[in-house]
């Protein structure tokens, strides 16, 4: 029998903080968007992050995952590695991060794999870099990544669905 959706157990990103969550939680923060993984350009004069629709060498523009995720830093040096320090320090992290959300305290949107289910309603909702990106780093050199800069990665289209809307749609 399960419990009225009141009285359910709230899932873990809204009852730990990062530093409380298990190795398994972290990384299921992650929704696979690869926005992260884009070539970001910093105006050094606003220190102002400016995206571009280049991809780390490592980033998969299908499936927007690390070719090679367990090794990454060995292979790409200044990859950052996210951990609830970082994430509370860099600026920038997407808007629709989990990680940024949930150190906020905000939510996490409808198509997050988490509240959905399904690892396919980031791709869906069009969030993730799929189809978007210009090609890897090595294919850019580096005077001509400003004519790649873009907006949309710094976006963030759809609100996440409150606790009042999901508790009337029926939503959990």
């Amino acid at each position: 029998m399960s419990l009225p959706a009141d009285t359910a157990e709230a899932p873990f990103w809204r009852t730990k903080t990062l530093e409380e969550m298990s190795s398994a939680e972290w990384e299921s923060l992650c929704d696979g968007c690869g926005r992260c993984c884009l070539v970001k350009l910093e105006d050094e004069d606003s220190a102002e992050i400016h995206y571009t629709d280049v991809g780390c060498t490592l980033l998969d523009g299908t499936s927007c995952r690390c070719r090679s995720y367990a090794t990454r830093q060995e292979i790409v040096p200044d990859c950052v590695r996210l951990t609830p320090e970082t994430v509370r320090s860099i600026r920038w992290l997407p808007p629709t991060c989990a990680y940024r959300l949930v150190a906020e305290g905000r939510d996490l949107y409808w198509w997050h794999p988490l509240v959905s289910g399904d690892p396919e309603t980031p791709h869906i909702a069009g969030v993730t870099v799929r189809d978007r990106l210009a090609g890897p780093e090595e294919d850019f050199e580096e005077e001509y990544l400003f004519e790649q800069i873009v907006e949309w990665p710094a976006e963030a289209p759809i609100e996440p669905l409150s606790a009042r809307a999901r508790r009337r749609s029926g939503r959990n």
